[in-house]
């Protein structure tokens, strides 16, 4: 008993220092996470919501089974029970476990449904992106603004500095304002990619001669950090997204900053405009 009471309070630790490094690293994985990262956008938020109400069900469920596995166990083994019981029929037996379910899938399937309506009903965008997925980076362009475009390509170790996350960090990031509707329009250059950020319950597929379309709000400035969902060749693993929320203010002067120097540089070269993106310079 004394062994079983140390390992369910080692367990309860374990899952409290877990949770708290989820918190501290809000924009991107942690070590030994076992939920999902913190939300930093409404549909991200409902997500969450309705993950932690199917925890509910689906605990209170096994927990359900068990008990009657361990009553099943005990009661009805051979000797406590050496004759068994041939009833062959019981209707409110039958009735209840065909009514139960029914009840419990209805409850799952109205927020289920209602969370899907959230992520598909795209409100009027302030500011619309464009992600194209190549192998192995992804390009970003801003067709409202003038389709200045630049390229997006992970840092190596000896690049980034000590504060930049490995395998996450790039030389330019997405640069987006904060509590603004993002509309966010994708497709692969080559192979089928897919555009996805954890904290804003983003993942929309990115494939060749398709255009798709997703959206987020951030609600609070930093960076965060997504990668290509869909296996696409042999660097897939490399092609890290990262998402710089800022104020108002700064996406104005940086988009000015990015303008200018799109209709400084003639020949419009995504390499050179690749600087202004927010992040280090390659």
């Amino acid at each position: 008993m004394q062994v079983f009471k140390r390992f369910i309070l080692l367990t309860i630790v374990f899952l409290g220092l877990a949770a708290g490094a989820g918190v501290a690293l809000a924009a991107q994985p942690a070590s030994w996470e076992l939920s999902l990262q913190p939300a930093a956008s409404p549909v991200m938020e409902s997500i969450v919501s309705f993950h932690n109400f199917l925890l509910v069900i689906i605990t209170a469920i096994t927990l359900f089974v068990l008990a009657l596995l361990l009553v099943v166990i005990v009661k009805f083994n051979a000797k406590a029970n050496p004759v068994p019981s041939k009833t062959t029929h019981n209707t409110v037996l039958e009735v209840a476990w065909t009514v139960v379910p029914v009840l419990i899938l209805t409850a799952i399937a109205v927020p289920s449904f209602r969370l899907l309506f959230t992520q598909l009903d795209f409100p009027p965008a302030d500011v619309t992106v464009k992600a194209t997925g190549k192998q192995w980076f992804w390009s970003y362009s801003y067709p409202d603004e003038g389709g200045f475009e630049f390229d997006s390509i992970m840092l190596s170790d000896k690049e980034r500095k000590p504060d930049q996350p490995r395998l996450l960090s790039v030389d330019n990031e997405l640069v987006v304002p904060v509590n603004k509707n993002v509309r966010v329009i994708t497709t692969g250059a080559d192979v089928i990619h897919a555009f996805a950020v954890p904290s804003f319950g983003v993942k929309m597929d990115s494939i060749p001669g398709r255009v798709n379309e997703t959206w987020f709000k951030a609600l609070r400035e930093g960076v965060y950090y997504g990668q290509c969902s869909e296996l696409c060749g042999k660097d897939h693993a490399f092609m890290p997204i990262a998402v710089r929320v800022v104020s108002d203010a700064d996406y104005a002067a940086w988009l000015d900053q990015a303008k200018k120097k799109y209709a400084s540089d003639k020949s419009g070269s995504p390499t050179a405009l690749a600087a202004i993106g927010g992040g280090a310079t390659r």
